[in-house]
Protein backbone atom coordinates (compact mmCIF):
# COMPACT_ATOMS: atom_id res chain seq x y z
CA UNK A 1 0.00 0.00 0.00
CA UNK A 2 1.54 3.55 -0.66
CA UNK A 3 1.50 5.80 1.69
CA UNK A 4 0.00 9.76 1.09
CA UNK A 5 3.44 11.21 1.33
CA UNK A 6 4.85 8.57 -1.32
CA UNK A 7 1.64 8.83 -3.29
CA UNK A 8 2.13 12.80 -3.66
CA UNK A 9 5.97 12.46 -4.72
CA UNK A 10 4.65 9.21 -7.18
CA UNK A 11 2.04 11.97 -8.74
CA UNK A 12 4.46 14.61 -9.10
CA UNK A 13 6.94 12.60 -10.57
CA UNK A 14 4.37 12.13 -12.73
CA UNK A 15 3.14 15.36 -13.87
CA UNK A 16 5.22 15.86 -16.85
CA UNK A 17 5.03 12.95 -18.88
CA UNK A 18 1.18 13.15 -18.17
CA UNK A 19 0.92 16.97 -20.09
CA UNK A 20 3.28 15.99 -21.82
CA UNK A 21 1.23 14.12 -24.26
CA UNK A 22 -2.54 16.69 -23.82
CA UNK A 23 -0.65 20.03 -24.53
CA UNK A 24 -2.11 21.96 -27.55
CA UNK A 25 0.05 24.73 -27.49
CA UNK A 26 1.73 25.52 -30.86
CA UNK A 27 5.14 25.59 -31.40
CA UNK A 28 5.08 29.59 -32.86
CA UNK A 29 2.32 32.09 -33.23
CA UNK A 30 2.81 34.59 -36.36
CA UNK A 31 0.41 36.74 -37.45
CA UNK A 32 0.87 39.55 -40.67
CA UNK A 33 -2.08 41.06 -43.52
CA UNK A 34 -2.49 39.79 -46.65
CA UNK A 35 -2.18 42.77 -49.18
CA UNK A 36 -2.79 43.31 -52.95
CA UNK A 37 0.37 43.43 -54.53
CA UNK A 38 -0.24 46.41 -56.90
CA UNK A 39 -2.46 48.12 -54.86
CA UNK A 40 -0.99 46.86 -51.16
CA UNK A 41 -5.51 47.47 -50.02
CA UNK A 42 -6.10 44.35 -47.89
CA UNK A 43 -7.66 41.27 -49.31
CA UNK A 44 -10.47 39.96 -46.86
CA UNK A 45 -11.42 36.32 -46.78
CA UNK A 46 -7.92 35.19 -48.15
CA UNK A 47 -7.31 31.74 -47.20
CA UNK A 48 -3.66 30.34 -45.34
CA UNK A 49 -2.95 26.91 -45.03
CA UNK A 50 -0.62 24.96 -42.89
CA UNK A 51 -0.66 20.54 -43.07
CA UNK A 52 -4.46 20.48 -43.13
CA UNK A 53 -6.21 23.34 -41.39
CA UNK A 54 -6.30 26.56 -43.26
CA UNK A 55 -7.81 30.13 -41.88
CA UNK A 56 -9.22 33.39 -43.45
CA UNK A 57 -8.10 37.11 -43.25
CA UNK A 58 -9.97 38.92 -41.39
CA UNK A 59 -12.09 42.30 -43.23
CA UNK A 60 -8.61 44.03 -42.87
CA UNK A 61 -6.53 40.87 -44.34
CA UNK A 62 -4.89 40.67 -40.54
CA UNK A 63 -4.43 36.93 -39.38
CA UNK A 64 -2.97 35.18 -36.70
CA UNK A 65 -2.06 31.19 -37.01
CA UNK A 66 -0.53 28.74 -34.78
CA UNK A 67 2.18 26.73 -36.84
CA UNK A 68 3.23 23.40 -34.99
CA UNK A 69 5.03 21.32 -37.64
CA UNK A 70 5.56 23.78 -41.29
CA UNK A 71 7.87 26.14 -42.31
CA UNK A 72 5.99 27.15 -45.07
CA UNK A 73 2.61 29.25 -44.93
CA UNK A 74 0.33 28.83 -48.11
CA UNK A 75 -1.77 31.59 -49.38
CA UNK A 76 -4.19 32.21 -51.72
CA UNK A 77 -7.23 34.26 -52.72
CA UNK A 78 -10.30 34.71 -55.30
CA UNK A 79 -9.18 36.69 -57.75
CA UNK A 80 -5.17 36.01 -56.99
CA UNK A 81 -2.02 33.59 -57.76
CA UNK A 82 -1.73 31.74 -54.76
CA UNK A 83 1.75 31.58 -53.37
CA UNK A 84 4.07 30.10 -50.78
CA UNK A 85 5.26 31.94 -48.20
CA UNK A 86 8.60 30.74 -45.57
CA UNK A 87 7.24 31.26 -42.00
CA UNK A 88 10.37 32.79 -41.44
CA UNK A 89 9.05 36.41 -43.34
CA UNK A 90 6.28 35.96 -41.05
CA UNK A 91 7.92 36.24 -37.95
CA UNK A 92 8.93 40.16 -38.16
CA UNK A 93 7.09 42.55 -37.22
CA UNK A 94 4.03 44.22 -39.25
CA UNK A 95 5.01 40.85 -42.29
CA UNK A 96 2.65 41.58 -45.65
CA UNK A 97 1.65 38.56 -47.74
CA UNK A 98 1.50 40.13 -51.18
CA UNK A 99 -0.26 38.36 -53.87
CA UNK A 100 -0.85 38.91 -57.26
CA UNK A 101 -3.91 40.23 -59.07
CA UNK A 102 -4.85 36.86 -61.87
CA UNK A 103 -7.70 36.61 -64.14
CA UNK A 104 -7.39 33.41 -65.87
CA UNK A 105 -8.65 33.80 -69.61
CA UNK A 106 -8.10 30.24 -70.89
CA UNK A 107 -9.25 27.61 -73.80
CA UNK A 108 -9.81 23.99 -73.38
CA UNK A 109 -7.66 21.28 -74.90
CA UNK A 110 -8.92 17.56 -74.10
CA UNK A 111 -6.34 14.55 -73.20
CA UNK A 112 -6.38 14.01 -76.86
CA UNK A 113 -5.85 17.38 -77.73
CA UNK A 114 -3.02 17.93 -75.11
CA UNK A 115 -1.35 14.73 -76.28
CA UNK A 116 -1.35 15.88 -80.20
CA UNK A 117 2.10 18.25 -81.22
CA UNK A 118 -0.32 20.05 -83.51
CA UNK A 119 -3.13 21.21 -81.41
CA UNK A 120 -0.80 21.47 -78.48
CA UNK A 121 1.43 23.72 -80.59
CA UNK A 122 -1.13 25.67 -81.88
CA UNK A 123 -2.68 26.23 -78.12
CA UNK A 124 0.55 27.35 -76.76
CA UNK A 125 1.19 29.86 -80.02
CA UNK A 126 -2.07 31.68 -79.19
CA UNK A 127 -0.89 31.73 -75.40
CA UNK A 128 2.21 33.54 -76.19
CA UNK A 129 0.05 36.19 -78.94
CA UNK A 130 -3.29 36.56 -77.27
CA UNK A 131 -4.92 37.61 -74.08
CA UNK A 132 -4.74 33.91 -73.06
CA UNK A 133 -2.73 33.30 -70.05
CA UNK A 134 -4.79 29.80 -68.70
CA UNK A 135 -5.01 26.27 -70.26
CA UNK A 136 -7.56 23.70 -68.76
CA UNK A 137 -6.44 20.23 -69.74
CA UNK A 138 -8.48 16.84 -69.15
CA UNK A 139 -7.08 14.56 -66.73
CA UNK A 140 -10.08 12.63 -66.58
CA UNK A 141 -12.04 13.03 -69.53
CA UNK A 142 -15.66 12.64 -70.42
CA UNK A 143 -15.39 8.52 -71.17
CA UNK A 144 -13.78 8.07 -67.97
CA UNK A 145 -9.81 7.92 -69.56
CA UNK A 146 -7.15 9.40 -67.39
CA UNK A 147 -4.40 9.92 -69.77
CA UNK A 148 -1.09 10.28 -67.49
CA UNK A 149 0.56 7.10 -65.12
CA UNK A 150 -1.74 7.77 -62.07
CA UNK A 151 -1.12 5.43 -59.06
CA UNK A 152 -4.95 5.10 -58.11
CA UNK A 153 -5.12 1.50 -58.59
CA UNK A 154 -8.73 1.34 -59.86
CA UNK A 155 -7.73 3.57 -63.02
CA UNK A 156 -6.08 0.67 -64.04
CA UNK A 157 -8.48 -1.65 -62.77
CA UNK A 158 -11.30 -0.43 -65.06
CA UNK A 159 -9.02 0.56 -68.31
CA UNK A 160 -9.16 4.42 -68.02
CA UNK A 161 -4.99 3.96 -68.67
CA UNK A 162 -5.40 2.31 -71.90
CA UNK A 163 -4.91 5.85 -73.33
CA UNK A 164 -1.96 8.14 -72.03
CA UNK A 165 -1.25 11.19 -73.87
CA UNK A 166 1.12 12.80 -71.09
CA UNK A 167 3.66 11.04 -70.69
CA UNK A 168 5.26 13.09 -67.56
CA UNK A 169 2.43 15.50 -65.73
CA UNK A 170 4.65 17.31 -63.40
CA UNK A 171 7.04 18.03 -66.15
CA UNK A 172 4.24 18.89 -68.27
CA UNK A 173 2.89 21.56 -65.52
CA UNK A 174 6.13 23.12 -64.65
CA UNK A 175 7.02 23.91 -68.10
CA UNK A 176 3.40 25.49 -68.72
CA UNK A 177 3.74 27.60 -65.36
CA UNK A 178 6.96 28.10 -66.09
CA UNK A 179 6.06 29.67 -69.67
CA UNK A 180 2.97 32.10 -66.83
CA UNK A 181 0.48 29.62 -67.95
CA UNK A 182 -2.40 29.19 -65.33
CA UNK A 183 -2.86 25.45 -65.40
CA UNK A 184 -6.88 23.86 -64.50
CA UNK A 185 -7.04 20.21 -64.35
CA UNK A 186 -10.59 19.23 -65.58
CA UNK A 187 -12.10 16.09 -63.86
CA UNK A 188 -15.20 14.55 -65.17
CA UNK A 189 -16.83 13.15 -62.02
CA UNK A 190 -19.63 10.74 -62.46
CA UNK A 191 -20.65 10.10 -65.87
CA UNK A 192 -17.62 7.77 -66.21
CA UNK A 193 -18.91 4.55 -68.45
CA UNK A 194 -15.50 2.74 -67.82
CA UNK A 195 -15.99 2.92 -63.55
CA UNK A 196 -19.60 1.89 -64.03
CA UNK A 197 -18.79 -0.97 -66.23
CA UNK A 198 -15.32 -1.97 -64.79
CA UNK A 199 -17.51 -2.24 -61.48
CA UNK A 200 -21.09 -2.47 -62.46
CA UNK A 201 -21.95 -2.13 -58.63
CA UNK A 202 -20.84 1.40 -58.93
CA UNK A 203 -23.30 1.94 -61.94
CA UNK A 204 -26.60 3.92 -61.76
CA UNK A 205 -29.26 1.66 -62.75
CA UNK A 206 -32.97 1.47 -63.97
CA UNK A 207 -35.56 0.29 -62.25
CA UNK A 208 -35.58 -2.99 -63.96
CA UNK A 209 -31.75 -3.58 -62.33
CA UNK A 210 -29.91 -3.06 -65.92
CA UNK A 211 -27.33 -0.41 -65.68
CA UNK A 212 -28.44 2.88 -66.97
CA UNK A 213 -26.86 4.89 -70.03
CA UNK A 214 -27.28 7.88 -71.58
CA UNK A 215 -28.28 9.80 -74.72
CA UNK A 216 -24.56 9.04 -76.13
CA UNK A 217 -24.52 5.43 -74.77
CA UNK A 218 -22.30 6.18 -71.76
CA UNK A 219 -23.12 4.54 -68.51
CA UNK A 220 -23.09 6.96 -64.88
CA UNK A 221 -21.27 6.28 -61.49
CA UNK A 222 -23.45 6.36 -58.23
CA UNK A 223 -23.05 9.78 -56.49
CA UNK A 224 -23.78 8.11 -53.38
CA UNK A 225 -20.97 5.53 -53.38
CA UNK A 226 -17.73 6.72 -51.23
CA UNK A 227 -16.03 4.28 -53.89
CA UNK A 228 -16.90 6.65 -56.36
CA UNK A 229 -15.95 9.64 -54.46
CA UNK A 230 -12.15 8.78 -53.10
CA UNK A 231 -11.37 7.08 -56.68
CA UNK A 232 -12.24 11.23 -58.32
CA UNK A 233 -10.59 12.80 -55.08
CA UNK A 234 -7.57 10.59 -55.80
CA UNK A 235 -7.04 11.85 -59.09
CA UNK A 236 -7.65 15.12 -58.08
CA UNK A 237 -4.84 14.82 -55.23
CA UNK A 238 -2.33 13.52 -58.06
CA UNK A 239 -3.15 16.91 -60.16
CA UNK A 240 -2.36 18.93 -57.05
CA UNK A 241 0.76 17.26 -56.24
CA UNK A 242 1.83 17.32 -59.99
CA UNK A 243 1.15 21.18 -59.31
CA UNK A 244 -1.97 22.30 -61.04
CA UNK A 245 -3.20 25.93 -59.86
CA UNK A 246 -6.89 24.81 -60.02
CA UNK A 247 -8.50 21.85 -59.71
CA UNK A 248 -12.59 21.41 -62.05
CA UNK A 249 -14.83 19.19 -61.24
CA UNK A 250 -17.04 18.39 -64.29
CA UNK A 251 -20.41 16.36 -64.42
CA UNK A 252 -20.15 16.70 -60.75
CA UNK A 253 -24.17 15.85 -60.82
CA UNK A 254 -26.76 13.25 -61.37
CA UNK A 255 -27.88 12.25 -64.96
CA UNK A 256 -30.55 14.43 -66.34
CA UNK A 257 -32.73 11.79 -66.23
CA UNK A 258 -35.69 10.75 -64.50
CA UNK A 259 -36.89 7.55 -63.00
CA UNK A 260 -33.61 5.79 -62.39
CA UNK A 261 -32.92 3.42 -59.49
CA UNK A 262 -30.77 4.95 -56.63
CA UNK A 263 -30.03 3.86 -53.01
CA UNK A 264 -31.70 6.99 -51.55
CA UNK A 265 -35.09 7.95 -52.45
CA UNK A 266 -34.78 10.74 -55.38
CA UNK A 267 -35.16 13.91 -53.48
CA UNK A 268 -34.09 17.28 -53.73
CA UNK A 269 -32.45 16.64 -50.07
CA UNK A 270 -30.50 13.78 -51.39
CA UNK A 271 -29.76 14.96 -54.23
CA UNK A 272 -28.41 17.84 -53.28
CA UNK A 273 -26.55 16.10 -50.17
CA UNK A 274 -24.55 13.80 -52.70
CA UNK A 275 -23.14 16.53 -54.76
CA UNK A 276 -22.32 19.00 -51.54
CA UNK A 277 -20.95 15.83 -49.86
CA UNK A 278 -18.74 14.84 -52.86
CA UNK A 279 -17.48 18.51 -53.04
CA UNK A 280 -16.92 19.12 -49.26
CA UNK A 281 -14.82 15.50 -49.04
CA UNK A 282 -12.42 17.02 -52.21
CA UNK A 283 -11.67 20.28 -50.67
CA UNK A 284 -10.75 18.24 -47.33
CA UNK A 285 -8.32 16.25 -49.11
CA UNK A 286 -7.04 19.15 -51.10
CA UNK A 287 -6.57 21.75 -48.64
CA UNK A 288 -2.87 20.86 -47.62
CA UNK A 289 -2.05 21.57 -51.64
CA UNK A 290 -3.68 25.26 -51.59
CA UNK A 291 -5.14 24.74 -54.98
CA UNK A 292 -8.05 27.02 -55.89
CA UNK A 293 -11.77 24.43 -56.42
CA UNK A 294 -14.22 24.91 -59.09
CA UNK A 295 -17.03 23.09 -59.94
CA UNK A 296 -19.07 23.23 -63.82
CA UNK A 297 -22.67 23.80 -63.32
CA UNK A 298 -25.42 23.96 -66.11
CA UNK A 299 -26.15 27.42 -67.44
CA UNK A 300 -29.71 26.73 -66.42
CA UNK A 301 -28.78 26.79 -62.87
CA UNK A 302 -28.01 30.60 -62.78
CA UNK A 303 -31.94 30.58 -63.70
CA UNK A 304 -33.62 27.81 -62.13
CA UNK A 305 -34.56 27.68 -58.31
CA UNK A 306 -33.91 24.14 -56.23
CA UNK A 307 -31.29 21.76 -57.84
CA UNK A 308 -32.66 21.40 -61.51
CA UNK A 309 -32.93 17.48 -59.98
CA UNK A 310 -29.60 16.96 -60.73
CA UNK A 311 -28.08 17.79 -57.30
CA UNK A 312 -26.61 21.31 -57.81
CA UNK A 313 -27.81 23.74 -55.98
CA UNK A 314 -26.15 27.19 -56.53
CA UNK A 315 -26.60 28.53 -52.90
CA UNK A 316 -24.85 25.18 -51.93
CA UNK A 317 -22.13 25.34 -54.34
CA UNK A 318 -21.16 28.93 -53.35
CA UNK A 319 -20.55 27.92 -49.71
CA UNK A 320 -17.58 25.07 -50.90
CA UNK A 321 -16.01 25.86 -53.89
CA UNK A 322 -13.92 28.67 -54.52
CA UNK A 323 -14.70 29.33 -58.32
CA UNK A 324 -18.19 28.47 -60.11
CA UNK A 325 -18.07 28.17 -63.27
CA UNK A 326 -21.54 28.35 -65.06
CA UNK A 327 -22.03 26.64 -68.97
CA UNK A 328 -23.31 29.28 -70.50
CA UNK A 329 -23.56 28.32 -74.23
CA UNK A 330 -26.19 30.22 -76.05
CA UNK A 331 -26.83 27.14 -78.21
CA UNK A 332 -27.60 24.99 -74.39
CA UNK A 333 -30.60 27.34 -73.55
CA UNK A 334 -33.15 25.89 -75.96
CA UNK A 335 -35.96 27.79 -74.42
CA UNK A 336 -33.80 31.02 -74.29
CA UNK A 337 -33.94 33.26 -71.04
CA UNK A 338 -36.66 36.24 -70.31
CA UNK A 339 -36.70 38.29 -72.99
CA UNK A 340 -34.36 36.52 -75.37
CA UNK A 341 -35.73 33.72 -76.87
CA UNK A 342 -33.10 32.93 -79.86
CA UNK A 343 -29.75 33.06 -77.33
CA UNK A 344 -27.48 32.12 -80.52
CA UNK A 345 -28.85 35.90 -81.46
CA UNK A 346 -28.14 37.57 -77.85
CA UNK A 347 -24.47 36.01 -76.55
CA UNK A 348 -24.03 39.08 -74.43
CA UNK A 349 -27.34 39.35 -73.00
CA UNK A 350 -27.16 35.23 -72.17
CA UNK A 351 -23.80 35.62 -70.24
CA UNK A 352 -24.42 38.79 -68.77
CA UNK A 353 -27.97 38.05 -67.48
CA UNK A 354 -27.13 34.79 -66.56
CA UNK A 355 -24.57 35.87 -64.60
CA UNK A 356 -26.22 38.59 -62.85
CA UNK A 357 -28.63 36.41 -61.98
CA UNK A 358 -26.60 33.75 -60.69
CA UNK A 359 -24.73 36.90 -58.27
CA UNK A 360 -28.24 38.53 -56.94
CA UNK A 361 -29.67 34.58 -55.70
CA UNK A 362 -26.04 33.71 -54.24
CA UNK A 363 -24.82 37.26 -53.10
CA UNK A 364 -21.53 36.35 -54.12
CA UNK A 365 -18.79 39.06 -55.64
CA UNK A 366 -18.21 38.86 -59.66
CA UNK A 367 -14.93 37.51 -58.52
CA UNK A 368 -16.06 34.14 -57.82
CA UNK A 369 -17.72 33.38 -61.05
CA UNK A 370 -15.36 32.34 -64.47
CA UNK A 371 -17.89 31.16 -66.97
CA UNK A 372 -17.47 28.65 -70.02
CA UNK A 373 -17.92 30.53 -73.16
CA UNK A 374 -19.03 28.90 -76.47
CA UNK A 375 -16.35 28.44 -79.06
CA UNK A 376 -18.17 26.12 -81.24
CA UNK A 377 -20.46 25.82 -84.05
CA UNK A 378 -24.48 26.14 -82.76
CA UNK A 379 -26.10 22.60 -82.96
CA UNK A 380 -29.54 24.09 -81.43
CA UNK A 381 -30.91 27.32 -83.16
CA UNK A 382 -29.67 26.70 -87.16
CA UNK A 383 -26.13 25.83 -86.94
CA UNK A 384 -24.60 29.32 -87.29
CA UNK A 385 -20.75 29.62 -86.76
CA UNK A 386 -19.56 31.38 -83.22
CA UNK A 387 -16.70 33.23 -84.77
CA UNK A 388 -15.45 36.67 -84.17
CA UNK A 389 -18.01 38.32 -82.60
CA UNK A 390 -19.95 36.12 -81.18
CA UNK A 391 -17.00 35.03 -79.00
CA UNK A 392 -15.87 38.93 -78.16
CA UNK A 393 -19.54 39.75 -77.56
CA UNK A 394 -19.60 36.67 -74.68
CA UNK A 395 -15.87 37.59 -73.45
CA UNK A 396 -17.11 41.33 -72.97
CA UNK A 397 -20.36 40.28 -71.37
CA UNK A 398 -18.10 38.47 -68.54
CA UNK A 399 -16.17 41.17 -68.09
CA UNK A 400 -18.13 43.96 -68.09
CA UNK A 401 -19.80 41.94 -65.15
CA UNK A 402 -16.65 41.35 -63.68
CA UNK A 403 -16.22 37.53 -63.66
CA UNK A 404 -12.68 35.95 -62.41
CA UNK A 405 -11.88 35.83 -66.06
CA UNK A 406 -13.31 33.28 -68.39
CA UNK A 407 -12.78 30.18 -70.39
CA UNK A 408 -13.32 28.62 -74.19
CA UNK A 409 -14.82 25.43 -75.38
CA UNK A 410 -14.19 23.81 -78.28
CA UNK A 411 -14.67 19.99 -78.43
CA UNK A 412 -12.20 19.90 -81.25
CA UNK A 413 -9.51 22.01 -79.58
CA UNK A 414 -9.48 24.29 -82.39
CA UNK A 415 -9.15 27.82 -81.48
CA UNK A 416 -8.48 31.00 -83.25
CA UNK A 417 -6.14 34.57 -82.63
CA UNK A 418 -9.12 36.54 -85.04
CA UNK A 419 -11.57 36.14 -81.78
CA UNK A 420 -9.06 36.90 -79.04
CA UNK A 421 -7.20 40.22 -78.28
CA UNK A 422 -3.93 40.53 -79.25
Amino acid sequence: MIRPPALALLLLALLPWLYAGTTNEPALRVNGRVVDAVTRTPIADAILTTGDKELRSDPQGLFVLDVADADVVRVRAHGYVRTDVALQALRTADAEVRLKPFRPKALYLSLYGVGDKKLRTAALALLETTELNALVIDLKGDRGLVPYRSTVALATQVGAQRVITISDLPTLVTDLRQRGIYTIARIVVFKDSLLALGRPALAVRKPDGSVFRDREGLAWTNPYSHDVWNYNIGIAVEAAKAGFDEIQFDYVRLPDATGLAYEMPWTEQNRVAAIDGFLTEARKALTPFNVFLAADVFGYICWNPGDTKIGQKLEHLAGIVDYLSPMLYPSSFQFGIPGFRNPVEHPYQIVRLSLEHARQRTHLPPVRFRPWLQAFRDYAFGGRPFTAGEIKAQIKAAEDFGANGWMLWNPHNQYSAADLKP
